[in-house]
């Protein structure tokens, strides 16, 4: 293929990046529909001569990627003792996926994971993972609707497939796999409760019981009624996420050997205002453990599911039905916004995901610029 004087570069803010349009027919392999990225060069003909070597390289790709999609069509006309493969079976590829990714994740993760796939190998046999069909997949999803499994456990299992067999595929060098994306299941929203936020005067009702019995499952709950927590991150901390400035205190979430955050905005200071700064207070003075938590975790073990049940069970005669622990999160984004609190300042309070570029730069608020939101759902009371 000839290329043009620039070509596949343009220019912004005086750096050159290398942009070029992946062709429909190969859009399945890819997460976008054009390829974009710095060249890190404010010199054209230095981008220039760059980009020509990467579309050179793309076209390579593109080409082997269109021979594999033919073979797949021919693939069909084999019979199956002619089709051979060196990929790891599911069952190899499940031990290699959780050898890297169960690393720091509770022992749930891991049987998640096996669970997951002895069901799939019940239906569609234990095989190397390239000679997985969509006939296969969809056998497996059509037995799981067939016995009542909800849409959204359905897709949770057909979500870790993917992963399994997307991230041994990157490992072994196996081309790309589609067998498991863009699955259709009908009725997704069916039978799905959507999780309600608690009203404001239960909430109040339940921090003075809560407080009033302050055990350590009702220390939780405080905790997590005026901090917008989830349940896994309450649980995981310690003493020494516990700090002060200029007479506020506040607490910092962070990953930890015995628990993971959700994602890298999790990580995020919480000032501690109302029932859940009497809840921690409480909790430092009630255990000599650095766990503030030790019923439901220690450096070997997060009990989340075992939490879960136990607060749930005592939450339910004291919330209206579709109420849940985190509840108290939905909670908290609403009691946020009646103060008219910053979208961008709820987010940081919440550890929610930033909704645009900007606001993935710099340190994030002071904790007196955060302090003085978050106290304002206990002044609105």
């Amino acid at each position: 293929m000839r290329y043009n004087n620039y070509r596949y570069i343009y220019c912004k803010e005086g750096i050159y990046y290398f942009t070029r349009r992946i062709p429909k027919s190969l859009q399945e392999h890819y997460v976008k529909s054009k390829i974009v990225f710095s060249l890190r060069t404010k010199s054209p003909i230095a981008a220039q001569k760059r980009a020509t070597q990467l579309a050179h390289q793309l076209d390579e790709q593109w080409e082997l990627l269109r021979w594999r999609d033919a073979e797949s069509i021919f693939s069909r006309f084999s019979s199956k003792e002619q089709r051979k493969s060196s990929a790891p079976t599911l069952t190899e590829s499940a031990q290699i996926y959780l050898e890297q990714k169960a690393n720091g994740r509770p022992k749930t993760f891991e049987s998640a994971v096996h669970r997951c796939i002895k069901s799939f190998i019940d239906i569609a046999q234990d095989k190397p993972i390239d000679l997985y069909t969509r006939e296969d997949v969809n056998k497996f999803r059509d037995h799981g609707l067939m016995r009542g499994l909800s849409a959204s456990s359905l897709i949770r299992n057909l979500n870790t497939l993917r992963a399994l067999t997307n991230f041994t595929a990157r490992e072994r060098g196996i081309p790309p796999l589609n067998t498991f994306t863009a699955v259709y299941i009908a009725n997704q929203d069916k039978g799905v409760q959507k999780r309600k936020a608690i009203p404001l005067n239960t909430i109040l009702d339940i921090q003075k019981e809560c407080l009033e019995i302050n055990d350590e499952a009702r220390r939780i709950i405080a905790l997590l009624s005026d901090s917008g927590m989830r349940l896994s991150e309450a649980l995981g901390l310690t003493k020494a996420d516990i700090k002060s400035k200029n007479s506020i205190m506040y607490m910092t979430i962070k990953n930890r050997s015995w628990r993971r955050l959700k994602n890298k905005t999790s990580e995020r200071i919480i000032p501690l205002v109302g029932a859940s700064l009497v809840a921690i207070q409480e909790s430092m003075k009630a255990t000599n453990n650095e766990f503030l938590f030790p019923k439901y975790c220690n450096e070997d073990e997060l009990k989340a599911n075992s939490a879960s049940a136990t607060l749930n069970k005592w939450l339910k005669k004291r919330v209206s039905q579709g109420c849940v622990i985190h509840s108290f999160r939905h909670s908290f984004r609403d009691r946020l916004r009646s103060v008219e609190c910053p979208t961008e300042i709820i987010d940081s309070l919440g550890g929610w995901s930033k909704s645009t570029i900007g606001e993935k730069y710099g340190e994030g608020y002071p904790i007196e610029i955060l302090f003085k939101w978050i106290k304002m759902i206990k002044e609105d009371e």
